[in-house]
């Protein structure tokens, strides 16, 4: 979508607004999950809950790649972290996520060796920094990230590089998506699809919603118009009874995603299981190093053992949260004990977090606020 004015902005939404009041039928309730963390956050920040119609419900879903990190991932980084010859290199937004007893940012006080990258690529001058050191990298995301976190291993193997390795748990989008239609535990009429994940697996990935399970998608932008966008796509399937993966973000995300990005991932990872906070084990929603690759896997080349058991905060809601089933208000921890200056659970910790979107934008956001 091109650039609009604020003035065109304006008309746009209003026209969106009224199609979507007339594709609406009153009285009516349609669940509409939005899978990307970054959605959540521009819905709370343009304020589209208060102008959509009574009845047209945006739920969260597992879009945030910090939040669906597993409890036992995080104690293995912990325990690697507790050793004198590991470096532990991630991301920022990694160093609050709680593991079982701790969290990376409480490790790091104490002296662990944890540095904080901004691309992956960086491990690569790291490792020469310090020959001397083993460097753990966090290797989490979905798609997006996975591209190029893959390209970083390829480009740690083409140098020759022996002191670098990858503490793998990357998540698919379209295999969780399937396993909440599956369970049937919560009502998903139709989803709003992540627009960076789109950008390299494109629409072919998600055709089993509407061909198996005959629900309507749109792949969204993050802009206001864009998602509203979206909502009509959606609307407008439903309407018709026609149910398809629709794309309203064609500037960006072709049908068939990035193939050079696609053949890549297929080089260096095989699909597996993988564990989602508080969600469980999700089938072919996994990568794990294949072949020449595997050498970087930290799990194998530098085994570990964790000495205690890995245990869920207790009273965190963010599995429930994570599939749609509640509202982060409605978790008893939220804006208590669990806060984003001491969160409790992943989902408050990143800035795609959903508690953390209802954390800090609920209260101007037509009163969805944990002071309800």
């Amino acid at each position: 979508m091109k650039k609009l004015t604020l003035q065109e902005k304006k008309h746009t939404a209003d026209a969106l607004l009224k199609r979507i009041n007339a594709l609406h039928k009153p009285g009516e309730v349609v669940r509409l999950m939005e899978v990307c963390g970054t959605h959540t956050v521009s819905i709370f920040r343009e304020g589209l809950r208060q102008l959509l119609p009574e009845g047209i419900e945006l739920v969260s879903g597992p879009g945030c790649p910090v939040c669906v990190t597993d409890q036992i991932y995080m104690d293995k980084a912990l325990a690697y972290a507790e050793r004198d010859d590991i470096i532990i290199a991630t991301f920022g937004d990694m160093l609050k996520v709680p593991g079982s007893y701790s969290n990376l940012s409480e490790a790091q006080t104490k002296g662990a060796h944890i540095h904080v990258i901004y691309t992956p690529l960086e491990v690569l001058e790291l490792s020469k920094r310090h020959p001397d050191k083993k460097i753990v990298f966090l290797a989490i995301g979905f798609e997006t990230t996975i591209a190029v976190i893959g390209a970083t291993v390829k480009a740690v193997h083409a140098a020759g590089i022996k002191n670098v390795f990858f503490l793998v748990s990357h998540k698919l989008v379209p295999p969780a998506l399937r396993a909440l239609l599956d369970r049937q535990e919560g009502r998903i009429d139709g989803f709003i699809l992540p627009g960076h994940v789109s950008v390299i697996i494109g629409e072919e990935p998600y055709r089993f919603l509407p061909e198996e399970y005959h629900i309507p998608s749109c792949i969204a932008g993050f802009d206001g118009v864009e998602i509203l966008s979206a909502i009509v796509n959606i609307l407008e399937q439903r309407s018709s009874g026609k149910f398809m993966v629709g794309n309203t973000y064609h500037s960006v995300v072709m049908e068939q995603g990035n193939p050079v990005a696609q053949a890549m991932m297929r080089e260096v990872y095989d699909v597996c299981d993988d564990t989602w906070r508080g969600i469980g084990i999700i089938s072919h929603s996994g990568l794990a190093l294949k072949g020449e690759y595997a050498a970087y896997d930290a799990e194998l080349a530098i085994p570990t053992v964790l000495e205690k058991p890995s245990l869920d905060p207790k009273g965190c809601q963010c599995g429930r949260v994570l599939q749609g089933l509640i509202k982060p208000s409605e978790c008893p921890l939220f804006g208590k004990s669990c806060t984003a200056d001491h969160p409790v659970g992943a989902c408050m910790v990143s800035v795609e977090g959903s508690c953390a979107a209802w954390y800090k934008y609920g209260f101007s956001s037509g009163g969805l606020t944990w002071e309800d």
